[in-house]
């Protein structure tokens, strides 16, 4: 066992984990902080995707003993101090970014990075940084129209696919 101090949606956290304990276990069965979610094991679909250090960051294929030290952001962490939606997240529901919601959290932390990176990223800028997230319900066009929303542009702009 290892003691991992991590600061967690600006909270101090300090536990005592295996080794192998995957950052996505330490997250939704040691904090329940079940919004990150697993999808694939094997850093493929983007399910996972948290903040470490202001990074997004797949939780699946990283231990947590790892980053000891660090700050995470989970999708939990990304709503306003009020409990209300966060701007991202808002988008998501206003432009309907999300059908089953199961690839949503992993979306939305994708998409802070990408907006953090490049407030007003271009739709084609867009769907390239999403090559790692998957969504096996919306065909995307409302993922895109969200994140161009939550940037404030014009989400009705892009052509139907």
């Amino acid at each position: 066992m290892t003691k991992v101090t991590l600061t967690v949606n600006g909270k101090a956290v300090s536990k005592s984990v295996e080794d192998r304990t995957l950052l996505v276990e330490f997250l939704r069965r040691d904090l329940n902080l079940t919004g990150t979610h697993v999808g694939c094991d094997t850093s493929q679909c983007g399910a996972c995707v948290v903040h470490v250090n202001g990074q997004a960051m797949k939780s699946c294929t990283t231990f947590a003993v790892e980053i000891d030290g660090a700050t995470v952001t989970t999708i939990e962490g990304m709503a306003n101090a009020d409990g209300s939606l966060g701007t991202i997240q808002q988008a998501f529901q206003d432009n309907h970014g999300l059908q089953c919601g199961f690839c949503t959290p992993g979306m939305v932390m994708s998409a802070a990075a990408l907006l953090a990176e490049n407030p007003k990223p271009t739709e084609h800028q867009i769907r390239h940084y999403l090559e790692g997230n998957i969504c096996r319900c919306t065909g995307y066009h409302n993922i895109v129209k969200s994140i161009l929303a939550a940037s404030g542009q014009d989400a009705n702009a892009i052509a139907a696919e």
